[in-house]
């Protein structure tokens, strides 16, 4: 369904918004640029924009100081809009405002998305919720401010415009945010390719220590525990290695794992097209897109690498067949 903000904002006296856990460029896009927005146009309706802690490659986008990273006593909402996430649990600790609020929207472009608010605004076809978002604000009255930050949301989920899922649409939303001034190569550069040294060295530790399986149709790195504690490095420090993973030759697939306890794995999936990774990681109750998805699973790195390999292996080998039956 479509939603006009014009309705959904009738008569609220306090909105809250929020994202997923670990923000990505995606999410914190799509949460301040419709925070910036609503401040601006919605000025007698009092809102809020709740995340864990912005990564600093983002600090660029303006009101990234304004983001509240914990729920005050008094917190309680008209309407609450949850951006970029597919699950309510993916919600964090703002997930007790969703569910206090009189009234829930989510606005999102996950496949595995299964419509949990009152009112769902989901386009898995959509590059990005940074781009839902654009086309439910009148184009006249974006500001430059708003237009950054949907711009870098838009920029990181297609991978600066080379993944699958832009659309001609998507680049003429593009266009259409980089006429109202921004700076859109300062953008990219400065949230989606600068890395710290740290980054850097986190990086180059996970390629070392890549391996190819499945006839090295798939990419598998892990950084435990251990090494972001020798790297002192946070899981913020982490954005992009599975997309330099896949960039491969004769890769199909990259997996990438990150300990978060002991036993315990966040695994971030990422396909260049013949596979389906988001039904993999629903498969083990996770979530995401055809070329991206992740999910959290518990056992040894090898126990999870071979229980996912397991599904990629599936959909590889059924391509196969179906290629050899054309």
């Amino acid at each position: 369904m479509s939603l006009v903000l014009d309705d959904i904002l009738k008569g609220r006296r306090r909105v809250a918004l929020g994202g997923h856990v670990r923000p990505d460029g995606d999410c914190v896009g799509s949460c301040l640029g419709l925070y910036m927005y609503l401040k601006e146009q919605y000025p007698e309706t009092a809102t809020d924009v709740y995340l864990e802690n912005v990564p600093e490659a983002f600090s660029m986008i303006q009101c990234t100081d304004e983001v509240k990273t914990e729920i005050g006593e008094a917190d309680a909402y008209d309407l609450f809009i949850c951006l970029d996430c597919g699950d309510v649990k993916r919600l964090g600790f703002a997930e007790t405002l969703f569910e206090s609020a009189a009234e829930t929207v989510c606005i999102d472009h996950h496949a595995s998305n299964e419509a949990f608010a009152d009112h769902n605004y989901i386009v898995p076809d959509a590059s990005s919720t940074s781009e839902l978002v654009y086309n439910l604000l009148d184009r006249e009255k974006i500001s430059k401010r708003t237009a950054e930050a949907l711009y870098m949301g838009i920029a990181h989920d297609t991978g600066v415009f080379q993944y699958s899922c832009t659309s001609p649409e998507t680049m003429e939303i593009a266009a259409d945010l980089m006429r109202k001034g921004i700076n859109g190569n300062e953008i990219i550069e400065r949230t989606y390719y600068e890395k710290t040294y740290v980054q850097n060295q986190i990086l180059g530790r996970a390629l070392l220590e890549s391996m190819l399986i499945l006839d090295k149709r798939c990419i598998v790195s892990v950084v435990r525990e251990k090494e972001m504690e020798f790297f002192q490095a946070v899981p913020a420090d982490l954005e992009g290695i599975v997309s330099q993973l896949r960039q491969t030759k004769g890769v199909e697939v990259a997996m990438f794992l990150h300990e978060t306890a002991p036993q315990q794995f966040k695994v971030s999936l990422r396909s260049k097209g013949n596979v389906d990774v988001s039904r993999i990681a629903v498969y083990f109750g996770g979530g995401g897109h055809v070329n991206a998805a992740g999910v959290t699973m518990k056992g040894s790195s090898h126990d999870v690498i071979n229980n996912i390999s397991r599904q990629i292996l599936l959909q590889l080998d059924k391509n196969t067949e179906q290629d050899e039956d054309r």
